[in-house]
Protein backbone atom coordinates (compact mmCIF):
# COMPACT_ATOMS: atom_id res chain seq x y z
CA UNK A 1 0.00 0.00 0.00
CA UNK A 2 1.63 3.26 -1.16
CA UNK A 3 -0.04 6.40 0.45
CA UNK A 4 1.85 10.11 0.95
CA UNK A 5 3.77 12.66 -0.46
CA UNK A 6 8.10 12.68 -0.70
CA UNK A 7 9.80 15.29 -1.98
CA UNK A 8 12.95 13.98 -4.45
CA UNK A 9 15.23 14.52 -6.54
CA UNK A 10 16.85 12.84 -9.16
CA UNK A 11 20.43 12.45 -9.53
CA UNK A 12 22.98 13.81 -12.41
CA UNK A 13 22.47 10.56 -14.15
CA UNK A 14 18.40 10.97 -14.20
CA UNK A 15 17.97 7.83 -10.93
CA UNK A 16 15.44 7.78 -7.83
CA UNK A 17 16.12 6.66 -4.78
CA UNK A 18 13.61 4.07 -3.84
CA UNK A 19 12.23 5.27 -0.92
CA UNK A 20 12.77 3.01 2.50
CA UNK A 21 9.48 3.16 2.70
CA UNK A 22 8.34 1.73 -0.31
CA UNK A 23 10.97 -0.52 -0.99
CA UNK A 24 9.29 -4.14 0.11
CA UNK A 25 5.91 -3.15 -1.71
CA UNK A 26 8.16 -2.55 -5.13
CA UNK A 27 10.16 -5.79 -4.24
CA UNK A 28 13.34 -4.26 -4.05
CA UNK A 29 16.08 -6.68 -3.78
CA UNK A 30 13.88 -9.42 -4.85
CA UNK A 31 15.52 -8.83 -8.58
CA UNK A 32 11.51 -7.82 -9.85
CA UNK A 33 11.33 -5.08 -12.19
CA UNK A 34 9.15 -2.12 -11.05
CA UNK A 35 7.15 -0.64 -14.00
CA UNK A 36 7.19 3.20 -15.02
CA UNK A 37 4.68 4.18 -17.42
CA UNK A 38 3.15 7.68 -18.33
CA UNK A 39 -0.41 9.17 -17.26
CA UNK A 40 -2.29 11.53 -19.40
CA UNK A 41 -2.14 13.84 -16.37
CA UNK A 42 1.44 14.25 -17.04
CA UNK A 43 3.66 12.69 -14.92
CA UNK A 44 5.04 8.91 -14.76
CA UNK A 45 3.19 6.17 -13.10
CA UNK A 46 4.95 3.42 -10.95
CA UNK A 47 3.95 0.08 -10.48
CA UNK A 48 4.74 -3.15 -8.88
CA UNK A 49 5.28 -5.70 -11.08
CA UNK A 50 2.24 -7.76 -9.87
CA UNK A 51 -0.04 -4.76 -10.20
CA UNK A 52 1.33 -3.57 -13.35
CA UNK A 53 0.47 -6.93 -14.56
CA UNK A 54 -3.29 -6.96 -13.67
CA UNK A 55 -3.62 -3.15 -15.15
CA UNK A 56 -2.05 -4.29 -18.11
CA UNK A 57 -4.65 -7.42 -18.57
CA UNK A 58 -7.11 -4.85 -18.50
CA UNK A 59 -5.51 -2.25 -20.52
CA UNK A 60 -5.94 -5.05 -23.21
CA UNK A 61 -9.07 -5.87 -23.00
CA UNK A 62 -10.48 -1.92 -23.66
CA UNK A 63 -13.07 -1.41 -26.54
CA UNK A 64 -11.07 0.24 -29.85
CA UNK A 65 -12.42 3.42 -28.92
CA UNK A 66 -10.03 3.28 -26.44
CA UNK A 67 -7.10 2.35 -28.42
CA UNK A 68 -5.08 5.95 -28.00
CA UNK A 69 -5.71 5.64 -24.58
CA UNK A 70 -3.91 1.96 -24.18
CA UNK A 71 -1.24 3.50 -26.99
CA UNK A 72 -0.19 5.85 -24.37
CA UNK A 73 0.14 4.18 -21.32
CA UNK A 74 1.38 0.62 -23.34
CA UNK A 75 3.44 2.44 -25.87
CA UNK A 76 5.67 4.27 -22.53
CA UNK A 77 5.73 1.37 -20.21
CA UNK A 78 9.22 -0.11 -19.05
CA UNK A 79 10.81 -2.04 -16.54
CA UNK A 80 13.54 -1.13 -14.32
CA UNK A 81 15.53 -3.14 -12.67
CA UNK A 82 17.12 -1.46 -9.22
CA UNK A 83 20.00 -1.54 -8.42
CA UNK A 84 22.16 -2.47 -5.75
CA UNK A 85 21.47 1.12 -4.02
CA UNK A 86 17.64 0.72 -4.50
CA UNK A 87 18.13 3.38 -7.27
CA UNK A 88 15.81 2.90 -10.91
CA UNK A 89 17.03 4.54 -13.63
CA UNK A 90 14.32 6.85 -15.07
CA UNK A 91 14.53 6.58 -18.96
CA UNK A 92 15.68 9.73 -20.50
CA UNK A 93 12.73 9.45 -23.30
CA UNK A 94 9.99 9.35 -20.15
CA UNK A 95 11.71 12.26 -18.61
CA UNK A 96 11.81 14.48 -21.24
CA UNK A 97 7.96 13.72 -22.06
CA UNK A 98 6.89 14.15 -18.55
CA UNK A 99 9.32 17.12 -18.15
CA UNK A 100 11.23 15.79 -14.70
CA UNK A 101 14.17 17.56 -14.06
CA UNK A 102 16.02 16.95 -10.52
CA UNK A 103 13.11 18.39 -7.92
CA UNK A 104 10.13 15.43 -8.30
CA UNK A 105 7.38 14.97 -5.97
CA UNK A 106 6.69 11.06 -5.23
CA UNK A 107 2.97 10.05 -4.17
CA UNK A 108 1.50 7.36 -2.78
CA UNK A 109 -1.60 6.85 -4.65
CA UNK A 110 -2.59 2.93 -2.99
CA UNK A 111 -1.47 0.30 -5.21
CA UNK A 112 1.14 1.96 -7.30
CA UNK A 113 3.13 5.89 -7.13
CA UNK A 114 3.06 9.02 -9.15
CA UNK A 115 6.26 10.59 -9.69
CA UNK A 116 5.99 14.68 -10.72
CA UNK A 117 8.03 17.47 -11.72
CA UNK A 118 7.38 19.27 -8.53
CA UNK A 119 6.78 22.70 -10.39
CA UNK A 120 4.44 20.92 -12.53
CA UNK A 121 2.53 19.12 -9.93
CA UNK A 122 1.99 22.66 -8.28
CA UNK A 123 0.47 24.20 -11.25
CA UNK A 124 -2.27 20.84 -12.10
CA UNK A 125 -3.30 20.98 -7.93
CA UNK A 126 -3.56 24.84 -8.03
CA UNK A 127 -5.75 24.62 -11.15
CA UNK A 128 -7.40 21.66 -9.90
CA UNK A 129 -8.44 23.82 -6.08
CA UNK A 130 -9.51 26.47 -8.38
CA UNK A 131 -11.61 24.30 -10.66
CA UNK A 132 -12.73 22.71 -6.93
CA UNK A 133 -11.96 19.12 -6.06
CA UNK A 134 -14.27 16.43 -7.37
CA UNK A 135 -15.05 12.76 -5.59
CA UNK A 136 -15.76 11.81 -9.02
CA UNK A 137 -14.12 8.26 -9.26
CA UNK A 138 -11.49 6.94 -11.99
CA UNK A 139 -9.96 3.99 -12.50
CA UNK A 140 -6.51 4.05 -14.06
Amino acid sequence: MFQGTLLLTLDDKGRLSVPKRHREAFGVGQKVPIVLTRHPDGCLVLYPEAVWEARRAALMELSYEARHFVRFVLGSAVDVLPDGHARVQIPADLRALVGLDHEVTLIGMGSHCELWDRQRLAAVEAQALERGLSATHFIF
